[in-house]
């Protein structure tokens, strides 16, 4: 007889990752070499090397338990990176050992802590939508009331204030994804301070995974208010993403609250070495920021010369299109750009938007040339 699970696990749709190489190779004949992978705003440039040493050199340590939160190394690197950002929008942060948490399964281990933490059967949370769909999973598994907010598909996917202010009676978590995943929009630093102070007993989760890239860098306002964190991922312009490391800056007593039920011993000594090295290669980081800026600007312009396509501004490592011209929806158009070996993501699974919009990471400039060559047959072929 089938164990039970209970009634939130079975309304949870699970997380839909991008494809892999393998699987595409396994799938389309491909070698996994000839692949262009634009799914899943991976860094184009690959690791610092710096910080493939680093983790190598402590697999001789690898029989040995890590440090129960993080190493002290680890967190100094943290501090050393707020406090002198290397990347063209950041703002220095005095921060603390006190302020900062570090997630060992990247900025989603946070995402979860803070969710169970904080929310209880029945609490209302807010989520605009389209947004990364961790939030929601992690809210219903909680049994929250989730309240639906929306960036906006009528003005280039802007958030919609009013639909976030009107659901935030009782709240106890808004989460607000800028540079927001999958759009690409962020959101004004005056509408962050307005959720901040308008909550009552609740937690502003920020999530500036993709901050390098943009334009505006909030994560000062983590000092500022005592309900609002910060988050911070090492897998996007740090090339980390395998290693799974991620941060916030927030108040002290939300990072006491969140240790009373974070797994000990959840990063690895390699990745926190890793981590660690990566955080102080400073021109890696200003390399990555220039190579992606300079990728997202070349697939803006291209795309907006070619018919059947819609692109949107951006502000990440990724740009956002309405596929709808091509009379394909985005579960088709994906499969096409999939069988000329070009991996995108098909975003049908992200809520309150139509099946018609795909993300493409940015990659080096070659890449981008497979991607827009694979384009133009699919909307030749079409």
């Amino acid at each position: 007889m089938p164990v039970r699970v209970s009634e939130r696990l079975r309304e949870l749709e699970p997380y839909v990752p991008g494809r892999s190489r393998e699987e595409v190779a396994r799938r389309y004949g491909f070698d996994p070499d000839e692949i262009v992978k634009l799914g899943s705003n991976e860094n184009p440039l690959g690791p610092s090397p710096k910080a493939v040493e680093a983790a190598r050199r402590e697999l001789e340590r690898i029989h040995e338990y890590p440090e129960p939160v993080a190493p002290d190394d680890l967190f100094d690197a943290v501090l050393e990176y707020l406090r002198d950002p290397p990347y063209p929008a950041g703002k220095p942060v005095e921060a603390t050992r006190e302020n900062v948490l570090i997630g060992g399964d990247g900025a989603d281990e946070i995402i979860d802590l803070l969710t169970r933490a904080y929310v209880d059967p029945g609490d209302p949370v807010v989520i605009p939508v389209p947004t990364f769909t961790q939030y929601e999973i992690c809210a219903k598994a909680c049994g929250a009331e989730v309240r639906r907010g929306r960036f906006d598909p009528d003005r280039d996917f802007e958030l919609d204030e009013d639909s976030v202010f009107e659901a935030l009676d009782g709240a106890r978590v808004v989460y607000l994804c800028t540079p927001n995943n999958p759009t690409g929009t962020t959101v004004e630093e005056r509408v962050v301070r307005d959720v901040a102070e308008e909550l009552r007993d609740g937690v502003l989760l920020l999530d500036h995974a993709y901050v390098e890239f943009a334009s505006e860098d909030l994560t000062p306002l983590a000092l500022e208010y005592d309900n609002v964190l910060v988050l911070r991922t090492c897998s996007k312009a740090l090339g980390l993403a395998g290693a799974r490391v991620g941060y916030c800056v927030t108040d002290p007593s939300i990072v006491r609250d969140l240790l009373r039920i974070k797994p000990v011993f959840s990063l690895t000594r390699p990745s926190a070495a890793a981590a660690a090295a990566a955080l102080r290669d400073v021109d890696y980081v200003r390399e990555t920021v220039e190579l992606v800026v300079k990728s997202r600007e070349f697939l803006e312009d291209e795309l907006r010369k070619r018919e059947g396509v819609r692109v949107f501004p951006s502000e990440a490592n990724y740009v956002f299109v309405d596929v709808s011209g091509t009379g394909m929806d985005s579960s088709t158009f994906t499969e096409e750009m999939l069988k000329r070996g070009v991996i995108i993501r098909d975003c049908s699974n992200f809520a309150g938007i139509d099946p018609v919009y795909v993300r493409v990471s940015t990659g080096t400039l070659e890449d981008d040339r497979r991607f827009l060559e694979a384009l133009d047959d699919v909307l030749e072929s079409g």
